[in-house]
């Protein structure tokens, strides 16, 4: 599933051409990709045409686009899959196009918007909007503190400037879990997914099992340092790619597969000691860790 950075570089390549753009045209192709909006197609259409779209957000994994003069916006999440292409009236986004927008840009020139999403878990709704809490900025690309409600519940992600280390770490260690399932909780900090998460342990030195209440403030802080240092690098790189299922709104991929050291990385020795990287099931899915470095805990 896309993480933080490869969100973040969609956020960032559809904001120049879509602030300020009027939505002439929507084509629903594949129902099922509006299964969040609380309503049929037609009210999905009827919504969008002759908006224009004030920004493009993002907190966390999650993409929102705010409607002119309403308290609406539209919510786009990219599931395992999910695309979001620039092109033109001659771009052929291929069978796997589920939404096409046609738009006019702010500058006057006309374009196309294609949602594609080969395994349909990605999805695009209409909401509300609800002021944030704390009235700050509700996600980077705007200082607009409202947020779609159906994204509220979502934690600032470790790049928000409004993201709050010291109520983190407490949150943190007062959990009774492990580590890794506490960074996957969207709800405690976003925009972390496995990828980031085994890069960030293996920087920290910790196994993915570490029970979050043993952590002191200052191992806390070192993490999040990590996390800060490898989500950062992973943005100047365009994300990571490992087949065409992640592209940018260009449809070309990231280059941070390059720069891992843990995630993909089992058999090939570890970069800091020279130990063999391991492949360890967790969640239904697998951890990457350095046996050496990323000691199991005692006494879990």
């Amino acid at each position: 599933m896309p993480e933080l950075p490869e969100v973040e570089v969609v956020r960032s390549g559809l904001e120049s051409a879509l602030t300020g753009a009027t939505i002439d045209r929507v084509k629903v192709l594949e129902p099922r990709s509006l299964k969040r909006h609380p309503g049929p197609p037609e009210d999905f259409v009827e919504r969008l045409e002759g908006q224009v779209v004030d920004a493009a957000l993002r907190r966390g994994k999650f993409l929102w686009f705010p409607l002119r003069g309403s308290e609406e916006a539209l919510v786009v999440h990219l599931g395992m899959s999910g695309q979001v292409l620039l092109g033109d009236e001659s771009s052929d986004f291929g069978s796997l196009l589920r939404i096409r927008f046609d738009i006019t840009t702010a500058q006057g020139d006309p374009m196309v918007v294609g949602f594609v999403d080969q395994r349909i878990f990605g999805s695009m709704a209409i909401d509300e909007v609800v002021v944030t809490p704390d009235g700050q900025p509700a996600g980077r690309g705007s200082s607009d503190p409202r947020i779609p409600r159906s994204v509220a519940h979502i934690a600032r992600d470790p790049l928000d400037p409004h993201f709050d280390d010291r109520a983190f770490s407490r949150a943190l260690r007062a959990k009774n879990t492990d580590i890794k399932r506490a960074l996957l909780d969207q709800t405690l900090i976003s925009g972390i997914g496995n990828i980031y998460a085994d890069e960030a342990l293996w920087g920290a030195k910790l196994h993915y099992l570490a029970p979050t209440w043993r952590l002191t403030a200052k191992k806390v802080r070192e993490l999040l340092t990590e996390i800060r240092v490898v989500l950062e690098k992973a943005l100047v790189e365009g994300g990571t790619s490992f087949d065409s299922q992640y592209v940018n709104v260009n449809g070309q991929a990231g280059y941070f597969a390059h720069s891992l050291h843990a995630y993909g990385r089992q058999g090939t020795p570890c970069d800091r000691c020279g130990a063999i990287i391991r492949r360890e099931p967790f969640m239904n899915r697998s951890s990457h860790r350095c046996p050496s470095c990323q000691r199991t805990p005692r006494n879990r």
